[in-house]
């Protein structure tokens, strides 16, 4: 079935939200299981969770004090705020209003639910009990909601577009987050390495990612083969690697679809290639830097390729 350019335009970032959305949840509450897992003095600031979705700008511009509560603020209750959890709901939600048609009927109905229930405990979760049954319930409906596409939504272009969406969200997250906690972890060695291998696990923690990393590599959490795990295990699902190769797959043989392809092949290749024990902090850092610039060409070809032109062109 072919789309409308503008109807798959908004699939992806439908897609693209409800994974950031999930995303940002889970980050959230990885770092508040970790605090109370370490001793006091020894944790990371509460300010890695605005940079690792680099927001810092913003943040100084609504709050002077970086703590706990105006963190929990700024991501969770702020609905002018780009990265948090209720502007990207809000967003998804806009997207499926304006789609409904291309996707199952309980879709709406699950999202504008997920929307309403945000809407109504945003506020009520600043203690640490209430924040955690908060972000498990946003995790929940997430997962419900890509589930029911996933396991009832025909593989044709509205299929495809959602799942590019939500792959590439899925790859910037990985990278986003072993960027910042890889370096803050490294930054701090020497100082507390006692608890090292609590903050590796939570790293993996934070991308549900510690089970397959201990069942694949080891139950023993190094900072070489995380890395390395996250970056190119071909079997993991929030794996760059894999994001990539299953944007490839998806992609199929649309039409324009040259320069995406070539990109894609490209970052893998380099993926391949990857060591992570050959590299410095500051290295790791030029890598990943250089990594997610390559994901935001890639969006644009996307754009290029699929999105931009007359708005009732179809693909």
């Amino acid at each position: 079935m072919k789309l409308l350019s503008r109807v798959a335009e908004r699939l992806y970032w439908l897609a693209r939200y409800l994974e950031r959305t999930e995303n940002t949840a889970r980050l959230i509450k990885s770092y508040n299981n970790l605090i109370m897992d370490i001793p006091i003095g020894s944790e990371p600031s509460w300010m890695i969770l605005v940079d690792i979705l680099d927001e810092k700008n913003k943040y100084s511009r609504i709050f002077k004090n970086e703590n706990e509560q105006n963190v929990h603020k700024f991501l969770v209750e702020k609905p002018s705020v780009t990265c948090g959890i209720h502007h990207s709901i809000a967003q998804a939600r806009e997207n499926m209003r304006t789609t409904r048609d291309a996707l199952p009927e309980e879709a709406w109905e699950y999202t504008n639910g997920l929307f309403l229930f945000s809407s109504e405990n945003r506020t009520k979760c600043g203690r640490r009990k209430a924040r955690l049954a908060y972000l498990d319930e946003i995790i929940q409906r997430c997962q419900m909601i890509s589930g029911l596409i996933d396991s009832t939504l025909p593989r044709d272009n509205a299929y495809h577009f959602i799942k590019i969406g939500c792959l590439i969200e899925r790859a910037d997250m990985t990278a986003r987050i072993t960027d910042v906690g890889a370096g803050d972890i490294l930054d701090r060695e020497g100082l507390y390495d006692a608890i090292d291998p609590i903050l590796w696990g939570s790293l993996l923690e934070a991308l549900s990612a510690k089970s397959a990393y201990r069942k694949a590599v080891s139950p023993i959490v190094e900072k070489d083969p995380i890395v390395d795990f996250l970056f190119k295990e071909e079997n993991f699902p929030r794996s760059i690697y894999f994001c990539l190769r299953e944007i490839s797959i998806e992609i199929g043989d649309k039409p324009n679809r040259q320069n995406v392809t070539k990109l894609l092949r490209s970052s893998m290749r380099k993926l391949r290639k990857f060591d992570a024990s050959t590299l410095t902090r500051d290295q790791l850092h030029k890598f990943i830097d250089k990594f997610q610039v390559s994901l935001l060409v890639l969006n644009e070809e996307f754009y290029s390729s699929w999105f931009t032109g007359e708005q009732n062109d179809r693909i």
